[in-house]
């Protein structure tokens, strides 16, 4: 195929505006001109002719090492490879049109050698709906996925080409996120500004239920109430882009992840907090909670089993508060993993709400997946919780769904995680003792455990961590008593001065009184008969009068 070089000028006629050329008479001069190349490629399926073109080079070597470039790209398909030839035209032809720098040779080949597209027209949104496809995760994980893809990612950088996400697209599209956060908190407060307002109309009266029509309809043409976007959530997002984009460097269609280097606001996790009886007595006053993760003292979690002893679900709540286990665990384990002979159960399942549909999975990770070892008193409950269920299962006879659940409705079918939290929340109203959340009784397992002595370790495995850090970072709230007792052997192992004297003083003092004690004791009882009956002798002696 034909190619060349070309030397151009671009001077023009004032008079018509037309080109020069080679009339030009500055065209002989050595930097006047510029140098332009033209390359041939295969025709299209049509017939019609299509070209690489290309102009502004300083000099004529420039200008074919360009063409030279153009003519390796060219060559990487062989003669009786048609479909390389036309995906390589095809590609010239696009670098042509948008004026864009030449592909590298060693770059091209190997996309072409594994399938790959030779330019890098892919969208961020078309890539993620190819990642979103090829995904075989749970369906909750897929939602979640879903969501962050729909509703953050292709609304804000999902026509930008994926060969060119940079850094700084992302960090516009999350400082457009906070913006918007800031708009829908201004509209959501306007929404119910408005609302109180229309509450404080009285019904009676045309002027009042004409006012109240007109306030109802400026309501109806504000925005609805919006949830912003979180530090969590935003953080999830990028989780999102980061994964998605690792797998399109795993295929070799990009070589730098953006999302990798991008920065955003922390998430700062709440600590959770014991319910001491400071707090308790601000919770009953102001009905605020100190942080939105709050975990009962020993006797706080004994006054609530003993509440709830004789509910349905007790064996559950007793179970979670001891053992630690998550909702859906409990929700989703089976009799045929809980041997209570040798005093154990295996967490190999659970129950996850998607929605409000629910589906049994797998655990999420792999440390999920363990030996939780059981009490003598918890072995004795869920015995009691067995006998019933048996009773329960004659009593449907054929109408029981048999799950082979430990933990099931009254029928026998599966519970449903979020009916179950609502149980647990409506209990602990009744009860009046102060909130906690149903994962709350987990926290409170892991704290009684640390409280305990028990060996990081082996909190960590019960609680079916990956890593012994993540416990220590989640549960770093002890139970007051506990934390006086650590502060009091730590103070003791600081030898100081002042308080050796003190404690000198202290036990000089105390012999002092001592002392002074047993002399009053030995003033007020004589030491023996014969002793008092001779001193009553010389006093009626003294007393007697002389002749």
């Amino acid at each position: 195929m034909k190619g060349s070089t070309y030397r151009r000028c671009s001077c023009r006629d004032p008079k018509t505006s037309k080109e020069l050329g080679t009339s030009c008479p500055k065209r002989n001069s050595r930097n006047h001109c510029t140098y332009s190349v033209r390359q041939e490629l295969s025709p299209r399926e049509d017939g019609s002719r299509r070209s690489f073109a290309r102009g502004g080079y300083g000099s004529l070597k420039a200008a074919q090492a360009a063409l030279d470039h153009v003519r390796a790209l060219l060559g990487l398909a062989d003669s009786d490879d048609p479909e390389g030839t036309e995906l390589i035209a095809e590609m010239l032809a696009e670098v042509s049109r948008e004026r864009s720098p030449l592909p590298e040779v060693e770059e091209t080949r190997r996309r072409l050698n594994s399938g790959q597209d030779l330019i890098g027209s892919l969208t961020v949104a078309e890539w993620l709906d190819r990642w979103l496809t090829g995904k075989r995760i749970r369906k909750s994980g897929l939602n979640r996925y879903e969501t962050d893809i729909r509703v953050h990612l292709k609304p804000r950088i999902g026509n930008r080409r994926l060969d060119r996400l940079r850094v700084s697209h992302l960090s516009e599209m999350f400082t457009d996120i906070r913006d918007a956060n800031a708009q829908i908190q201004e509209d959501n407060a306007q929404r119910r500004a408005a609302i109180d307002e229309l509450a404080t109309v009285p019904w009676k009266g045309t002027d009042n239920r004409a006012r109240r029509k007109a306030m109802k309809a400026a309501i109806d043409e504000m925005p609805p109430f919006r949830r912003i976007t979180g530090p969590a959530t935003r953080q999830h997002v990028k989780a999102t882009l980061r994964a998605a984009l690792n797998d399109a460097i795993g295929q070799q269609i990009i070589t730098f992840n953006p999302a990798a280097h991008v920065e955003i606001d922390p998430v700062r996790k709440p600590k959770a907090l014991v319910w001491t009886d400071e707090r308790v007595a601000k919770w009953e006053q102001t009905g605020e909670k100190p942080s939105p993760v709050m975990v009962w003292t020993p006797q706080q979690t004994g006054s609530f089993l003993d509440f709830v002893a004789e509910d349905r679900l007790y064996a559950m709540w007793h179970l979670i508060a001891f053992r630690g286990l998550r909702r859906g665990e409990a929700c989703g384990q089976p009799w045929s993993e809980t041997n209570l002979d040798t005093h154990s159960l295996t967490v190999s399942s659970q129950l996850v709400q998607d929605g409000w549909e629910i589906e049994a999975s797998d655990p999420k990770t792999d440390s999920g997946y363990r030996v939780v070892a059981l009490d003598d008193d918890t072995v004795d409950v869920l015995k009691g919780h067995r006998e019933r269920q048996d009773k329960a299962r004659e009593k449907w006879g054929t109408a029981w769904v048999d799950t082979g659940h430990v933990f099931t409705q009254e029928d026998g079918s599966w519970l449903h995680p979020g009916k179950v939290t609502d149980l647990f929340e409506r209990l602990v109203a009744a009860s009046g003792l102060p909130p906690i959340r149903l994962h709350d009784l987990r926290h409170g397992a892991a704290t009684l455990m640390l409280a305990a002595d028990i060996d990081i370790k082996i909190v960590s495995d019960t609680l079916g961590h990956s890593d012994t850090r993540i416990t220590r970072d989640i549960y770093q709230s002890v139970l007051p008593q506990v934390g006086r007792s650590a502060a009091e052997a730590t103070a003791k192992l600081v030898p100081l001065q002042r308080k050796a004297e003190a404690e000198k003083a202290a036990r000089k003092a105390a012999k002092k009184e001592k002392a002074k004690n047993a002399g009053k004791a030995r003033c007020g009882k004589p030491k023996d008969k014969a002793k008092a009956q001779a001193k009553a002798g010389k006093k009626a002696k003294r007393r007697k009068p002389k002749k």
